[in-house]
This record gives C-alpha cells, structure tokens and sequence, in this order.
C-alpha cells in the first residue's frame, strides 16, 4: 500500500488590497486555465497530473504546472502525494474550490448562451486529444 505524503504549502496566497469582491475573485482564477482546471475536477473528481493535462487540450505542462501551484497556495485544490515507485500524485478541490466552482456557474451559463447566441464551436476534450494522438502518430511514421 502506498504511504501518504501531504505536503504543507510554504507560500503566502494572495491577499490583496482588492477593490471588490469580484477583484478578489478574479485574483484566484485569473489565467487562462484555473477556471477549466476547477471544472475539470469538479467534473472528474480527484485526478492525476496527466488525466488534467488531456482533460484540458492545449495547455503546456509548464503553465499547467504554474497554476496548480498557485490554486494549491489559493487553497482550491488539493495535491496528495503518495511514495510510491513511480511517484503518484493526486489533485481534488477543496471544500473553498468546490464553492468557488459553484460560484461559477452562472458564468458557465452565460458563456454556454453566448456560444449559441454567436454559433461559436464547441471544444470536445477527448475529440480534440483523440485528434492530436493520430496527428502525432502520423508525423511519427512520416519521420
């Protein structure tokens, strides 16, 4: 069995001054990245580095990396690791991230209108990662 290790996060979270509270908000899921992060364990429960980066085509390792450190230090997420060969870590929300995810949602809803309302297309995460799988196998073999 696995041990355990959770790792204290040594790092000051933001703390303002801010304006409003909208602007303490946006301090937490500014970037690109944090609100999909936020949906995708919301919707997928805890997981592993590499579940998240497939869930969210697109995004580099690095800035994946960068914002869960700084959604760890904000107290959204979680980050279990457990010592094991090879390492296993795990990312859930936290009860703060699963209120912040819930706060939201109404802005999920009024992008989700504004998709319809402008026909934009839609994004499907294991579409666009099933692409990218057989775009990269082509170029392998071309290689």
């Amino acid at each position: 069995m696995a041990e355990r290790v959770t790792k204290q996060v040594t790092k000051q979270a933001r703390s303002g001054p801010y304006f409003c509270g909208i602007d303490a908000a946006m301090d937490v899921v500014s970037g690109k990245w944090k609100a999909l992060i936020l949906w995708e364990l919301h919707h997928h429960g805890t997981r592993r580095f590499a579940e998240l980066r497939r869930g969210l085509p697109g995004v580099s390792e690095k800035m994946l990396i960068q914002h869960l450190r700084e959604m760890e230090t904000d107290g959204l997420i979680h980050r279990e690791v457990y010592r094991e060969v090879p390492p296993k870590v795990e990312y859930s929300l936290t009860e703060h991230g699963v209120s912040l995810n819930t706060a939201l949602a109404a802005l999920g809803e009024w992008g989700s209108a504004r998709i319809q309302r402008i026909g934009a297309e839609k994004v499907l995460a294991d579409a666009t990662h099933a692409a990218q799988a057989a775009h990269g196998a082509d170029e392998a073999r071309s290689h």
